[in-house]
């Protein structure tokens, strides 16, 4: 038999198949219906377990594994058509709204002059800022109520995710209301008097010291971790020692110090992404982007299950990463964003499914992108 007559074959076997699948969603139509009349989940463990042991008692040994991917796939279809189905006769849910324009109470971490400040002003214009020493200061004042909302960076166009910012997620409760971009141009400055040469240290926030990694290699130059980038500035400009500081331009000024050179990152033009965190679920109309972690089973295809599940409902992944979860084994959290609004009636029923897939998960939120 020529190849020619072997994909003959095979067309007809796929028309076939065509055929069996559509009548085999007629009946999950059906039974989307009962399901819906009687009260009953999507996701029933029984009846898939029961199928897929069926499907590999019956299987040729030989295409054993594969016929079970093949009917895990059909019932993740199966499940996200029934969802739609039932979701569509539902009512939209409700949630309050973030109140921007009237939020008096907002913070950052950092002090005047941080990238920090000037997110939170876009999101907060005119507004007074409450300002604290560390990230993990500004997740317990937002989970305390002390602030309405919170403002912290996230993703760095140049140096990736924060990871501050992401290691401190899993401990406190919050919700992303927001995000924007800020236009990061760091520049080196120092006290008045002191040239390139003299420096003996460089401090900045550990972002901005990786983020002009090129230059501080170029000039032979010691960097030192520190709080803030508009930390550091003010410590330089008190110090008596050489020392310099990777800050905005802005904020050398304000300190009153001089900048020996403009726009020293690796990369130019440089984005720094910050969210905007309250205590409670508040969902806009306008929200674009939903967040989320979760903690996956360590077996194979559990990831790619997962992400099977987002393209079955049709969602646009913006965002998947893996941090390492600090508790001394070698497991990973995944931090994702989609883009979607929780407003829509079939997002909820597909993260409960998507939570069943999971160990462990949670919403970080649902966001409006600022300009």
């Amino acid at each position: 038999m020529d190849l020619n007559e072997i994909r003959k074959k095979i067309d007809n076997l796929d028309k076939q198949l065509l055929a069996l699948f559509e009548e085999r969603m007629e009946l999950c139509t059906q039974v989307a219906q009962y399901k819906k009349a009687n009260n009953l989940p999507v996701f029933q463990g029984s009846r898939e377990t029961e199928i897929l042991e069926r499907v590999s008692k019956e299987s040729v040994p030989k295409f054993q594994k594969s016929s079970q991917k093949f009917f895990i796939s059909l019932l993740d279809i199966s499940k996200q058509l029934q969802m739609q189905l039932i979701t569509s006769m539902e009512e939209t849910l409700v949630f309050p709204e973030p109140h921007f324009e009237t939020a008096k109470k907002v913070g950052c971490q950092g002090i005047r002059g941080a990238n920090s400040e000037i997110a939170t002003q876009n999101f907060f214009p005119n507004r007074d800022i409450i300002f604290y020493p560390t990230f993990k200061s500004v997740f317990e004042a937002v989970e305390k109520g002390e602030i309405e909302y919170g403002v912290l960076p996230i993703y760095n166009s140049t140096t990736g995710s924060v990871t501050q910012t992401n290691d401190l997620m899993g401990d406190y409760n919050f919700f992303i209301t927001a995000m924007n971009t800020v236009e990061v141009t760091n520049c080196i400055a120092v006290r008045p008097g002191i040239t390139l040469e003299k420096i003996t240290k460089v401090y900045s926030h550990p972002q901005a010291l990786s983020q002009c990694s090129d230059f501080l290699e170029k000039h032979h130059l010691a960097k030192e971790s520190y709080d803030n980038t508009a930390t550091a500035a003010k410590m330089v400009s008190q110090s008596n020692e050489p020392f310099a500081a990777i800050c905005s331009e802005e904020c050398a000024n304000l300190n009153g110090l001089h900048i020996l050179e403009r726009k020293i990152s690796n990369v130019v033009p440089n984005y720094t992404k910050f969210i905007c965190i309250t205590k409670n679920t508040e969902v806009s109309p306008e929200a674009s982007v939903i967040s989320c972690m979760m903690k996956l089973a360590n077996i194979p295809g559990s990831l790619s299950n997962s992400l099977n599940k987002f393209f079955l409902q049709g969602l646009d992944l913006v965002k998947l990463e893996s941090r390492p979860i600090q508790d001394g084994s070698f497991d990973v959290m995944f931090y994702v964003d989609f883009k979607g609004n929780l407003l829509d009636r079939t997002i909820a029923p597909f993260l409960n499914e998507l939570c069943k897939s999971c160990t462990d998960f949670k919403l970080l939120g649902n966001s409006v992108v600022f300009s």
